[in-house]
């Protein structure tokens, strides 16, 4: 079902709907909108997060020694 369908049907269905009912509804979709703006500004944290040199230090560093450079092994 095409976007413009749903919202038809949608409208239709709103339009038989009493007038408490329709808070609820506008409620509800305030809602959804703003889970969505909230999962698409952590989507952009988590990119600007990757990017940044911020945890670079978590990343695997060289070895500087090895078992050969010890005198004592336990």
């Amino acid at each position: 079902m095409k976007k413009q369908a749903i919202l038809e049907k949608t409208f239709t269905n709103l339009a038989k709907l009493p007038k408490w009912r329709l808070r609820e509804v506008s409620d509800y979709v305030e809602f959804l909108i703003q889970k969505n703006e909230n999962k698409e500004l952590q989507e952009e944290l988590q990119e600007y997060a990757g990017k940044s040199e911020t945890f670079s230090f978590l990343e695997e560093e060289e070895d500087l020694y090895n078992d050969e450079d010890l005198i004592e092994k336990y």
